[in-house]
């Protein structure tokens, strides 16, 4: 398990450096700077902001002191935030973005779980069929929809909840349940799917022939077994929840970093747009790692057969 996890690591790191070159050089192949649509700035104040951001350096010049910056754990200055270190921008931003991210993977797991169970466990009756139109509505329903749907319903008709920010607990409840629906939807059927399967295993036949009762079936073997898939969409859902947030922090006013990266990209901040996406990248591969150690720690044979193909 060890020499597993450091190999995953190893890529980890590898990945990064991937992401942030590529990024650089896409910043870079963009026609223009950040300053042109800054049309009242006379030519040479533009030219001395193109100094004193390294604008005007060579490519390699530039890369080489992006790379070693990284290196020293510095992103750099946002171009348009004036004297704003784009790290501090992350730092400040980040903590709405998170609650909302782990409330909202937190939710998509145990109601999608329990809807796939309740599906799986009550196969082909009324309980399933209604779990599966709401598994369809989720997929089938685009989120920026849904907030809007709830925003009117919620917000402006009823007036139970505020319309925009996060002024309090019950103020995540739209935006949490916009940005969960698709996974709420994949997991159902996910679980469901899988639970089926194991349900119709010999070794459930088995035990249902040794007597045991239907509850002590589910808990100890048809549970695990049957969820165990779900784990590894954790890698998946997280890079669904980043990527939702972009356009829910916006409908809802939230002051999130999907909203920030939202405007940089607008602003054509090159500084915030790189330091963003390679913080977004870093929280991705994380997740992506944190999920193959966790499925290797629940699922031994993973880790078994791995030895195996190495050895082999």
């Amino acid at each position: 398990m060890i020499r597993y996890s450091l190999t995953k690591l190893f890529y980890l790191i590898l990945s990064l450096w991937v992401l942030a070159s590529v990024t650089f050089l896409l910043m870079k192949a963009i026609p223009g700077d950040p300053f042109m649509s800054e049309k009242a700035v006379p030519p040479e104040i533009r030219a001395r902001l193109m100094a004193q951001y390294g604008l005007d350096k060579p490519l390699y010049e530039q890369y080489f002191v992006y790379l070693s910056n990284l290196a020293k754990g510095d992103l750099g200055i946002s171009m348009k935030m004036l004297d704003r270190e784009v790290g501090q921008t992350i730092r400040d931003a980040f903590p709405y973005s998170l609650k909302l991210g782990v409330v909202s993977i937190i939710v998509s797991v145990v109601i999608g779980v329990s809807l796939g169970m309740i599906a799986a466990l009550r196969h082909r009756k009324l309980l399933d069929s209604a779990s599966m139109v709401i598994a369809v509505l989720g997929v089938s329903v685009p989120s920026f929809v849904l907030a809007s749907f709830f925003q009117y319903i919620f917000g402006v008709k009823l007036k139970w909840l505020h319309v925009v920010g996060l002024n309090g607990p019950l103020d995540y409840i739209m935006p949490t349940l916009a940005l969960s629906a698709l996974a709420i939807a994949f997991i159902a059927r996910l679980t469901r799917s899988n639970m089926l399967e194991v349900l119709s295993a010999d070794y459930i036949k088995t035990a249902k022939a040794k007597g045991l009762s239907r509850g002590a079936i589910v808990r100890r073997h048809v549970l695990r077994n049957g969820i165990l898939p779900v784990v590894t969409y954790l890698g998946p859902l997280t890079a669904n929840v980043v990527t939702g947030s972009f356009i829910i922090e916006q409908i809802f006013g939230i002051g999130g970093l999907g909203k920030i990266f939202v405007t940089s990209i607008s602003n054509r901040d090159y500084s915030l747009i790189m330091g963003i996406t390679l913080f977004y990248g870093l929280i991705l591969m994380c997740a992506r790692f944190i999920t193959d150690i966790a499925y290797g720690l629940i699922d031994p044979r993973i880790a078994l057969v791995s030895r195996k193909e190495k050895s082999a």
